[in-house]
């Protein structure tokens, strides 16, 4: 891939992911049980990062958008949780996807990551409070995070399929790989 190529692709994610964490940050949150939860938007990108760069790409990417939409609105318990979350979410992606395709599909890789990104912020919540207890809202929060996981895979595959600048970067990035994530399509030449 052309590197300057690249590093607009980088660099629009990021912005793309900034701007939907800025927006997920003014939406109340709509779960009265579990403060501070939220449906986790930016995830989106992720996810489709994951999918159309290589690992220190993407990892770069979860890393500045976090940096940034901290910076643009949040503050240092925001990052402690967002960063938290995030890298666990993030390496249990990668973990799963070295499956396969065969074994498992964006939607499930993303529903994980749902998953992990909770048990990750809960960790954090129990070691600033001093206490194991933050983790009995993992069993509720668990199930909105591998809800949500599912809607933000489901969103992802689309637009993986559909978006036509994310599918060739998907099918290059393939290409580079040899692991293709894609249905066979049954077009006639």
């Amino acid at each position: 891939m052309n590197p300057l190529r690249r590093i607009i692709f980088i660099s629009l994610l990021v912005a793309q992911g900034v701007i939907i964490g800025l927006i997920e940050n003014m939406i109340p949150y709509p779960f009265a049980f579990a403060p501070g939860a939220k449906l986790g938007l930016a995830n989106l990108i992720t996810i489709i990062a994951i999918f159309t760069m290589p690992k220190r790409d993407s990892f770069k990417l979860v890393v500045l958008r976090l940096i940034l939409t901290t910076l643009l609105g949040g503050t240092v318990s925001t990052l402690l949780y967002s960063f938290s979350g995030s890298m666990l979410s993030y390496f249990t992606m990668l973990l799963i996807k070295t499956l396969g395709p065969k074994r498992v599909s964006i939607i499930g890789i993303s529903g994980a990551g749902g998953f992990m990104h909770n048990v990750g912020q809960l960790i954090t919540a129990s070691w600033i409070a001093q206490s194991w207890t933050v983790l009995l809202y993992l069993p509720i929060l668990s199930f909105f995070g591998i809800l949500s996981g599912i809607a933000i895979g489901v969103a992802a595959n689309y637009l993986l399929k559909r978006v036509n600048t994310l599918k060739q970067f998907k099918e290059q990035y393939e290409a580079e790989t040899n692991v293709k994530w894609s249905e066979p399509t049954n077009e006639k030449s």
